[in-house]
């Protein structure tokens, strides 16, 4: 092997190795849950799991002087991420497996959904679950929510890591440094959390699930402690609250960071929240005024619902207060929530889809290709778009990502939509049920269930995948394992 794919390769390896490590220490956390709450029976589920990480954390530890990692670059970023998110998503698994609740292929499903912040769940009654699972599952989309690179870039690997950070599809530093930007995203990130919590049990959950669905809330993840979700309290409070964390969670760290700075001038600049705003007006107006007399017998209900399911669709997160098999009767609501999936929140936020800033991109380029029809050849036209503190000029670049992540998804969208339907699944059910995977939301029309075939369990798993990691970084990672095979292959033939 050539000596700079052996180094590189040791950089990745050693990179594994310490996220491995990590992720045995947050393995440790549900015991807290499982001593307290006297689930003793759980207790070996989770140290077998993290004893196993630990076990795989040394196997990859490589101890050369070439493994000093000086820079961790973006093709290595790419292939750490794809690799990071496959080891702790089966590793995540294990804990339902071992536990006895649920099978290897649907504990995968279960922790995939966790780790992308879906929501979607294949366990039937969450409500009999012991409270260490529950939480285990609660964690999992917190941690992914925030990108479990960026942590550990945060807290292990410093700022050698600016590869990672752009591979877990963060475009912009929120400050020059790399680890203070991933700390202020956790600071932000915990401090939301915390006030969150307080804020749910006032407004009357139980501690246990008021910790649990700010967790869920803010990773726009939508996993519940109930069977019928934010629909159990039935309480406008818990419901305006959660809307608040969801909407927290789907708006960009560096629009929050801009706002704590009190930069009101990048707060007007930015193009995603206006958007999102004007996008849950419409949407609510549309399905209110269409769902009166079939969905809603009143204004008051009316609004009430259709704005927790839009806010819920657009952030990503998958809460509802209603049955949304009960909607399949009007398919323009179904409708309008499906494509709200596909948009997602903000860039650099926890929510999935297309997201708002290549949203921005698009229509910024074709207004700019009107005025550069209406205006003389000769004319320099600049058009400046903002995201959090920073100003970027659109660029071909810019332009070209936006198009291509987008393709990406109709494109993933219709051939999942397609298997789904092969599958058995009314068009209107699939259409639904897998622009929620793909977009990491979670809302469910009834296929995603313990008893779904594996055809549209391994569909929907591979949804949720490909959609967190936006497509590219597992181009990328594959891309560049392909062609360092071949580059060996190529050397040992030369060689003979």
């Amino acid at each position: 092997m050539p000596s700079y794919l052996r180094a590189s390769y040791v950089v990745i390896l050693n990179v594994l190795s310490s996220i491995l490590m990590f992720f045995s220490l947050i393995l440790l956390l549900p015991l807290i849950f499982s001593i307290f709450c006297q689930e003793i029976s759980l207790i070996p589920a989770f140290l077998i799991t993290a004893g196993f990480s630990l076990i795989l954390g040394f196997i990859f530890r490589i101890k050369r002087r070439s493994a000093r990692m000086d820079v961790i670059t973006s093709k290595e970023g790419a292939v750490i991420v794809f690799f990071a998110w496959m080891l702790v998503i089966f590793l995540s698994s294990l804990p339902y497996a071992f536990a006895g609740i649920l099978t290897l292929s649907r504990a995968i499903f279960e922790a995939t959904s966790g780790w992308t912040t879906t929501g979607l769940t294949v366990i039937s009654n969450l409500e009999i679950m012991p409270k260490s699972i529950l939480f285990w599952r609660s964690l999992t989309q917190f941690l992914g929510g925030a990108g479990f690179a960026i942590i550990v870039m945060g807290a292990i690997i410093g700022p050698t890591g600016l590869g990672l950070y752009q591979a877990e599809g963060r475009i912009d530093n929120i400050v020059p440094n790399i680890r203070y930007s991933a700390r202020v995203i956790m600071l932000v990130y915990m401090a939301y959390a915390g006030a969150g919590t307080i804020a749910l049990k006032i407004t009357g959950m139980t501690l246990f699930d008021a910790l649990n669905h700010s967790l869920t809330a803010l990773a726009t993840g939508g996993f519940s402690t109930k069977n019928s979700s934010i629909a159990f309290f039935n309480n406008v409070g818990i419901e305006i609250v959660t809307m608040m964390l969801m909407w927290l969670g789907a708006t960009g760290f560096g629009i929050h960071y801009a706002f704590w700075q009190r930069n009101w001038q990048a707060l007007r600049k930015n193009p995603e929240p206006k958007q999102m705003i004007l996008l849950t007006v419409v949407s609510t107006i549309i399905i209110l005024t269409g769902g009166f007399g079939k969905l809603f017998s009143n204004v008051n209900e009316g609004i009430r619902h259709s704005l927790f399911q839009v806010v819920s669709a657009l952030t990503g997160t998958g809460f509802s207060t209603v049955s949304l098999r009960d909607w399949l009767s009007f398919p323009a609501a179904i409708l309008v929530l499906s494509i709200l999936m596909l948009l997602g929140g903000c860039m650099d936020s926890t929510s999935g889809g297309i997201k708002q800033y290549r949203v921005a991109v698009l229509l910024k380029t074709f207004t700019l290709s009107v005025k550069r029809f209406m205006l003389p050849r000769s004319a320099v036209v600049q058009v400046e778009i903002w995201k959090g503190n920073n100003k970027r000029y659109l660029d071909d670049s810019l332009i070209r990502e936006a198009f291509l992540v987008s393709s990406l998804y109709v494109i993933s969208f219709v051939i999942g939509t397609v298997i789904l339907t092969l599958c058995g699944y009314r068009i209107s059910e699939s259409i639904f049920e897998f622009a929620s995977a793909l977009a990491g939301v979670g809302l469910s029309v009834g296929i995603t269930n313990y008893s779904m075939p594996n055809c549209a369990l391994w569909t929907l798993i591979s949804g949720m995948f490909l959609g967190r990691l936006e497509f590219l970084v597992i181009i990328y990672a594959l891309s560049k394992i392909m062609r360092d095979i071949s580059s060996i292959v190529q050397r040992e033939k030369t060689t003979v």
